[in-house]
Parts: C-alpha cells; structure tokens; sequence
C-alpha cells in the first residue's frame, strides 16, 4: 500500500498533467474561434462561384448539338477504373478519435472498391504515416516530351502520392488551387477517372460527421455528392457541447440562411446579365476555381473540426485528472489518519502497561 509521500508525489505530478491540459484546451479552444471565422469567410465565395456557375449553364450549350456529349471534359463520366483519394487528417494528435474515424472511413472505402487503382494523397501527417506503413509510394517515371508530367509505373493497385507537408498548418488558397490543378489536369488527361475526398465536415461543435465527396466528375454543380457519411454517436455530441460551453464556444451553426439565398438569387434570377468575356471562355475559366473552392472548404472545416476534437479530448483529460486528484486525496487521508490511529492505539497501549 502507497504511504503518504508516495500519494502526495502522485497528486502533485497529475497536478502538473491537469495544468497541461487545461492549457492545451484553451489554446484549441481559441484556435477553434479563427478556424470557424476562416471557413464562414470562405462560404459567401463558394456560394458565388457555384451561382455564376449555374447561370452560366443556361447561357451556354454544355451538349454539343451534334454528338449529344458534353463539352466540358469535367462533365465526362468514365468507368472508375483508376481513383484518386485525397485523406485530410490531422497534422498532431492528442484529439481523440479524430484522426482514427478519419482514416477508418479511407480505408473501408478503398476496400469496397474491389479491383480498383487507387492513388491515395495524404493531406495531413497522422494520415500520410498510417498510408506510409500500409500501402507503397508510387513511383514515377519522365515522358520523353517536356511538357507532359511524369506518370506513374503502378507496382500496386493502392499507391501513397508524393507528401504535401504543412498544408494544413497555414491554409492558403494559392497552394490550394495548385493542388486543384493537378487534380483537374489528372482527370482531363485521363491519368484517373474519378476523384474523392474524406474529411471531417464541421458546421458546429456538436454539428459534424466524417465524409466522403465525390469531386469528380461533376453531376451538378452546387450539390454534394456524398459516397459515405459516419455521423457521431449522442454520447459524442454530449461530450462537445459540455467542452464547448466550458471554453465559452457557441453550439449552434452560425445563421448564413440569408446570404445563402442572396446568393442563390444570381444563379436562378432570369436575367442577361453582361459578361465581359464570352460565356463559354468564363465557364471554362470558372470550373477549376469551383474545384478549389470545394477543396479549400473541405481542408478548412476539417481544421476546425480537428480544433474542436483536441479541445473536447482535453477537456476530458482535465476533468479525469481532477477526479484521480479526489481520489488520490482521499486515500492520503485515509491512510494518514490510518497512521495517526495507529500511533495513538501504540500510545493507548503502553500507557496502559504501564
């Protein structure tokens, strides 16, 4: 049994984890507040584009007359025979179960896909080491033409693309829209045939769920196409509104309902509007800015979201280190007044043999 001086060595050192703790719930709680502000800055864009989009598609002719085919190579639908899959995790731990819901919902939806090639890109470091320990790097070789990129010589059916470290520690829309480029130019030269994307999706504190989004190819612009959805358990929701409301964070999604509809109205009022370039050019111009935007979104909430997970988990950690504080002060104190009785009965004792 643990004297006293062991227990007080114990509660001083769960003393100094719960002030850790503390500390580190604070500081995702203040990151979670310029994380919400950044991807509610993001939405009016995103809206926008995908209205000028839509009003777009009512002044140009998708179809070609003469073949019935879509114009727009990102239209084009092709067997999923090669796939990318971009993971979004988290770039530290200490966030619960953030990470590992993550990286459950990429791999069971690479192992429901069967027979198909799957290039995996990572965005994130807990999710690029688990890819890194389960599935190859793809390896690349040059095209004799300069101006063609350099394609890969597939050892496997699941290969792990080159790393992009730190893209989530500082957001920028320039290296996001690089990256969507890529992406687009993969599609248009039939390098894949269809791309995805897993993240956490946020809308509030106790409002977010893993996801998988389809990006490409579009169906209609504006909508989600969703090919898998985990929502969080009550016990979850519970546990995040009682650390939100600790730290002072606000439960409820902040209203965007009217500028959304502000929004909407360019896309579906009939009116001519006046485009300095031809239609057609802006479209074109527009579909890899659409692109972008719905990854910046995704990268965006899946920060907030990854803050909002560190500071529940610290909150837990603080509230379990203040319980073990309670009972490891109540065991001192019973094995202190233990050893007290124990020196008065000795007392007691020889006073009386005397």
């Amino acid at each position: 049994m643990a004297n006293v001086l062991d227990l007080r060595r114990r509660i001083r050192s769960v003393k100094n984890t719960r002030q850790i703790t503390k500390a580190m719930k604070m500081v995702s709680a203040a990151k979670l507040r310029r994380a919400q502000e950044r991807a509610l800055a993001a939405r009016p864009y995103a809206k926008m584009i995908s209205s000028v989009l839509q009003s777009l598609t009512r002044r140009i002719e998708i179809y070609d007359p003469e073949t019935g085919n879509l114009r727009h190579p990102l239209f084009m639908t092709r067997p999923e025979k090669r796939v990318l899959l971009i993971v979004v995790s988290g770039d530290k731990g200490f966030a619960g179960a953030f990470n590992a819901n993550i990286m459950k919902a990429a791999l069971q939806f690479i192992d429901a896909g069967g027979g198909k090639e799957f290039d995996v890109e990572a965005i994130g470091k807990k999710g690029r080491d688990l890819m890194r320990r389960r599935y190859p790097a793809a390896q690349f070789i040059q095209a004799a033409e300069q101006e063609v990129a350099p394609r890969s010589a597939r050892t496997g059916l699941i290969e792990l693309m080159p790393d992009m470290p730190g893209m989530l520690l500082k957001l920028e829309a320039t290296r996001v829209f690089e990256f969507a480029q890529g992406i687009v130019s993969r599609y248009v030269h039939e390098e894949i045939d269809a791309a995805y994307i897993v993240y956490n999706e946020f809308k509030s504190v106790i409002s977010q769920r893993v996801v998988v989004e389809k990006l490409l190819p579009l169906i209609e612009i504006g909508s989600q196409q969703l090919a898998g959805v985990v929502e969080p358990t009550v016990e979850e929701r519970e546990r995040a509104g009682e650390a939100a409301i600790s730290s002072g964070i606000p439960l409820d999604a902040p209203d965007t309902a009217q500028a959304d509809e502000e929004a909407k109205k360019f896309g579906t009022a009939n009116v001519d509007y006046i485009y300095e370039q031809p239609a057609e050019e802006l479209f074109n111009g527009l579909l890899p800015q659409y692109i972008a935007s719905l990854l910046y979104h995704a990268m965006s909430e899946s920060v907030a979201a990854e803050h909002a997970a560190r500071m529940t988990a610290m909150d837990s950690a603080t509230n379990n280190a203040s319980e073990m504080i309670d009972a490891y002060t109540l065991q001192m104190n019973r094995v202190r007044q233990a050893a007290i009785t124990k020196e008065i009965i000795e007392i007691v004792s020889g006073a009386a043999a005397v």
